[in-house]
């Protein structure tokens, strides 16, 4: 994402019919952001000025100058991350807990996306380029990034066809009834809670999750979960409605398990055939301090 003032977007296909308003929502940090540049005449779609109400359509360009006025603060590129795989197609990056992967709302500095600016590339949004798929804040380990539309479009389509391997280390609450397990349950927007999702939704999406236990413990489990979907949360959701949340999940879960700070989640391997070279791809990320100490604490069955 550029530091400049100016913003360049493309609509996405499945973002047509969308106003103009609640298009640029995201990227603009609010729907009350985007009006008021849409309202000072500081956004155009195809180089033509429309008003807020104008519906989108596949394919637009739209470019926003938020060079005048009061504008939103420069992004500040500094958040942390450490490269655990890079060629001239892509980078997988290793990612602390606490970092953003892209500018949304009530983020608008400090993210992963901005601190990969000029080194990331593809993808039709231009503040979010080169990221293929993302993780929560407070989740750490590896993700993909892309160097380029090429390598965007290829790595999408891997993902897509259930090609790229994601593994994750969960700790949760007791112990799961079987070795191994296959959760299958749609997940949308919880009906009573919008901030939340959950698999009593509306509008649910389908959603797999592949768990497998890696230790047992006196009053908790180490899992490992593949992903053949990757719905908002989706980890954290399926395993709190089979009984057994992620420990320390403030959301799904009981905040301040064995210690914690956050959910005890972690995506610890990335497995892929390079789309550009054919070459087997295969990073793999420990467990980070705050993770290690408190399965550390669990082990040895102090308080949780």
């Amino acid at each position: 994402m550029s530091t400049d003032t100016r913003i360049e977007l493309r609509v996405p296909d499945q973002a047509a019919g969308t106003r103009l308003d609640r298009f640029l929502a995201t990227p603009l940090g609010s729907r009350a952001r985007a009006q008021a540049l849409i309202d000072d005449g500081r956004v155009r779609v195809d180089g033509a000025i429309r008003p807020k109400r104008h519906l989108v359509a596949g394919g637009e360009a739209i470019e926003v100058d938020e060079s005048a006025g009061e504008g939103r603060p420069a992004p500040d590129v500094t958040a942390p991350f450490e490269v655990a795989y890079e060629d001239e197609h892509l980078l997988v990056v290793d990612k602390p807990a606490g970092v953003v992967v892209h500018p949304a709302r009530g983020h608008w500095a400090g993210t992963l996306s901005q601190a990969l600016d000029g080194r990331a590339a593809g993808g039709e949004e231009s503040w979010r380029a080169g990221i293929v798929h993302r993780l929560d804040r407070d989740t750490s380990g590896l993700l993909v990034v892309a160097k380029s539309d090429e390598a965007h479009r290829a790595l999408k389509a891997l993902l897509a066809a259930r090609r790229l391997r994601r593994e994750y280390l969960a700790l949760v609450d007791g112990h799961p009834p079987a070795r191994t397990g296959m959760i299958d349950a749609p997940i949308g927007r919880d009906r009573r809670d919008r901030k939340l999702m959950s698999i009593d939704s509306e509008a649910p999406r389908e959603a797999r999750t592949h768990f497998e236990v890696e230790r047992l413990l006196p009053a908790a489990a180490l899992l490992r979960l593949v992903l053949d979907t990757g719905r908002t949360h989706q980890i954290r959701v399926h395993l709190a409605a089979i009984g057994h949340p992620v420990c320390g999940d403030p959301q799904y879960g009981s905040r301040g398990r064995f210690g914690l700070e956050r959910q005890f989640l972690h995506a610890t391997r990335l497995a892929f055939t390079h789309p550009m070279t054919g070459e087997e791809i295969d990073v793999r990320s420990e467990l980070p301090e705050d993770l290690a100490s408190a399965l550390d604490r669990a082990t040895r069955r102090e308080p949780a």
